[in-house]
């Protein structure tokens, strides 16, 4: 939910159930007694306009949100809690599926490293074409040149191989492979206006599912260290590297099988904007 939606509303609430009983003036047929006086019914007819005066300034009231309850109105946002998303906006633009435009300050340098750690984690690095165009879009172009062959030898068909993936970053048919990261938080170690170095926490999923894997799928837990510059109109990375940790006790839930999991992640779609 952006900052432009508030919670509750300006309306207030008139309270009381106090009501006023009003005697019309009987028939002037009435069998039982002569008419009342016209005096008594001149009287009636006042005090009915004066409840309808009443109840008009009371609604009049309510709708300017004169009411005294603890309701926050359109125009002053709840309180934040210490759970609360907190931040400007995500950036408007994107560029081959990954978030581009951020913030030049403190802020900006973290959604950058937040959001390159995913893109990282994801499993277009698994292939050569995505993975290219990933690196040409988040590093700096030195840095891209630099990193392209080496990663290149890195994602070999042997090591493709050990996790259950063809020479092309496929998974066989029947299993699904399962790659991402999710940023739990983000510190900055140092920045100035033209660098800034980031650390990412950071939990993950990696592994095969399916009823033939030799290589389950099971949560990562890293530290990944940014180094970024601004350059032309936004963050780019000019080196990068990780460290496992901090991780903590697992819990109790029970282990899900392999259907589930190949479920869940066919139906639970990665974010494409980390902060």
């Amino acid at each position: 939910m952006s900052n432009d939606e508030q919670y509750g509303g300006g309306h207030g609430e008139v309270g009381g159930t106090g009501q006023t009983r009003t005697r019309l003036p009987d028939s002037a047929a009435d069998p039982h007694g002569a008419p009342r006086r016209t005096p008594r019914s001149t009287r009636g007819l006042v005090t009915v306009v004066g409840v309808v005066v009443l109840l008009i300034a009371a609604i009049a009231f309510a709708n300017q949100g004169g009411s005294t309850s603890s309701t926050p109105s359109a125009d002053k946002p709840p309180a934040t809690t210490p759970t609360s998303p907190t931040g400007v906006l995500p950036v408007p633009g994107k560029a081959a599926g990954l978030p581009k435009g951020f913030a030049h300050d403190e802020q900006g340098a973290q959604s950058a490293a937040a959001n390159y750690a995913v893109a990282l984690g994801s499993d277009a690095m698994f292939r050569k074409n995505s993975r290219h165009a990933l690196v040409d879009g988040i590093y700096t172009a030195e840095a891209a040149g630099r990193l392209k062959g080496p990663q290149d030898a890195a994602y070999s068909t042997a090591f493709l191989a050990k996790l259950g993936l063809d020479a092309n970053g496929n998974a066989a048919q029947g299993n699904t492979f399962v790659t991402r990261t999710v940023p739990v938080g983000t510190r900055v170690e140092n920045y100035t206006p033209a660098k800034a170095s980031i650390a990412v926490w950071a939990t993950g999923l990696i592994g095969m599912s399916g009823e033939k894997s030799t290589d389950p799928v099971r949560t990562t837990w890293k530290t990944w260290f940014f180094e970024l510059t601004w350059s032309g109109d936004d963050w780019k990375i000019t080196d990068d590297s990780q460290q496992d940790g901090p991780a903590p006790v697992p819990g109790d839930a029970a282990v899900s099988t392999a259907d589930d999991i190949s479920k869940a992640t066919k139906e639970f779609g990665g974010f494409t904007y980390a902060r």
